[in-house]
């Protein structure tokens, strides 16, 4: 297929409007996994019996877990809002919510009933709609991954 060029400026109000929307997915995104690990990094207990809950894994497993992700979280979260090392973070964000997808949906099929733990203590029970948030979630990292 052949490819169209633009004259004049609307090349350029294209790009614009692509970056603009690069920025703002960016920006989304990264507000949230800040969010999220800020709230996590204020208390690391909570988040270790949180991830106990899914019973996955062991005792110093949960611990570390709640130790290492929220300020992963977090610092992808920066990394996204600054703009600085953007492909990476969204690629460690895409990363964590595969696994957190691959925890929700095995929480799911063994019934259990827990809380999600997703944005501290409180977040809500784990459903199929949980999933589909972290699916959408994974398309943006996608996009930002490609096109960043």
């Amino acid at each position: 297929m052949a490819r169209r060029r633009l004259s004049g400026n609307g090349g350029e109000a294209v790009s614009g409007k692509r970056e603009t929307f690069i920025l703002l997915i960016r920006l989304a995104l990264g507000g949230v996994f800040l969010y999220a690990g800020v709230l996590k990094i204020a208390d690391p207990v909570a988040v270790a019996g949180s991830v106990a809950s899914y019973r996955i894994l062991p005792y110093f497993g949960n611990y570390l877990a709640a130790a290492i992700i929220p300020w992963l979280e977090a610092v992808c979260g920066l990394l996204l809002i600054s703009g600085r090392w953007t492909r990476g973070a969204a690629a460690m964000v895409l990363l964590l919510n595969l696994l957190f997808m691959a925890v929700l949906t095995s929480t799911l099929v063994r019934g259990l009933d827990i809380d999600c733990g997703c944005f501290g203590k409180g977040s809500g029970p784990i459903t199929w709609l949980t999933m589909v948030r972290d699916a959408a979630l994974i398309a943006v990292c996608a996009l930002l991954v490609r096109k960043a």
